[in-house]
């Protein structure tokens, strides 16, 4: 039974927490938040008892397996980036895993910094972008696997929100049906800068044409102008969705339903509860990492590189669309690159 302790205890921590209902091989142990109120309302909900507000103390006491980062990675207030700090904490404890909270950074600064630990870090660090392990996409993703859907020929993959705030689980999915290819050319456009001021900044718009390194073209497509609309549901976060088109069909899962058509299958189409997909996705995620601290080549699929590169993906479009020209993969982002759509998009 792996040990397993939380950093951060707010509302996102009780979605990682749910999921031990249903996680075999991990117990939860301890906490750290420097907020008591939250670390003991936390505490008494989950009914763990060893809590800490230093989070030396608690990595030098209790030894944890893996720990949970759920944090923001600025610090509210001050917009200080924290995400590398935090995690290099955990690197120097010589935590064996950790699962950092997305997104994994918000500017080509903190990516610069995680793509350095990245090379020199012990441990086994991957980002909750749970979807890619919720049973429908896993599912759908056995079909594409099984030829059933013919040879991959494109993806059109979109979410409502902000290229910050949900293209990191956008960016995973496609990733999950494409064994992780890398990207190598990104072609974007971006509008709208007012979240480009927040905590997480990015334009509210984005769109991209995208190649992989196995030849896969897709489509990705950011924010309420472009995105379509897949429910009746106000909130943005919850218009995900990602299809898959090859040579002898297609599938299509979203947040609340999916649509696949086969030769053998001809259409079908159902609906799901996400609430219900994803506590089973966040455990899968959890489970994921035990397997890889238990075999060595058993890597997770959301490692810290490979989210690290879809994350230069998404620096991508915004350096494409300041150069109105396509952009090789990987690429070394300029600094200041968010200033510099600051000076090209109104934010005010």
């Amino acid at each position: 039974m792996y040990k397993c302790a939380f950093l951060g205890c707010g509302g996102r921590a009780r979605g990682h927490a749910h999921a031990y209902e249903y996680v075999k091989r991990g117990e939860l142990v301890a906490l750290c938040d420097m907020n008591e109120q939250l670390l003991n309302a936390f505490g008494d909900d989950f009914g763990i008892e060893k809590r800490y507000t230093d989070i030396h103390e608690m990595l030098d006491k209790e030894r944890p397996d893996l720990l949970h980062i759920v944090t923001a990675p600025t610090l509210r207030g001050s917009g200080e980036l924290i995400r590398h700090s935090l995690m290099s904490i955990a690197s120097e404890h010589e935590v064996p895993a950790a699962i950092v909270e997305k997104p994994i950074a918000v500017a080509a600064e903190d990516w610069r910094q995680l793509m350095e630990l990245s090379q020199n870090t012990k441990t086994k660090f991957c980002v909750n972008t749970q979807l890619n392990f919720h049973p429908r996409n896993l599912e759908l993703k056995r079909d594409v696997t099984a030829g059933r859907i013919g040879d991959i020929k494109f993806i059109d993959a979109s979410a409502r929100s902000t290229p910050i705030d949900q293209g990191p689980h956008v960016l995973q999915l496609v990733s999950s049906y494409i064994d992780n290819s890398r990207p190598v050319k990104v072609f974007g456009q971006i509008s709208d800068g007012s979240p480009l001021d927040s905590l997480q900044p990015s334009p509210r718009h984005a769109t991209a044409s995208v190649t992989y390194a196995n030849g896969v073209r897709a489509l990705v497509t950011f924010g309420t102008e472009g995105a379509p609309s897949i429910s009746d549901n106000p909130g943005a976060h919850r218009h995900k969705r990602v299809a898959v088109f090859g040579t002898r069909g297609f599938t299509h899962w979203n947040m609340d339903g999916w649509e696949r058509g086969t030769p053998e299958g001809g259409y079908e189409s159902g609906s799901h509860s996400y609430g219900e997909q994803d506590v089973l996705g966040q455990a899968g995620l959890t489970e994921a990492v035990f397997d890889w601290l238990d075999d060595e080549e058993n890597v997770h699929s959301t490692h810290l590189a490979q989210s690290l590169a879809e994350f230069n993906l998404i620096l991508g479009i915004y350096q494409s669309a300041l150069t109105h020209a396509p952009v090789e993969l990987p690429f070394d982002p300029p600094e200041g690159l968010i200033d510099s759509l600051k000076a090209l998009l109104p934010h005010a």
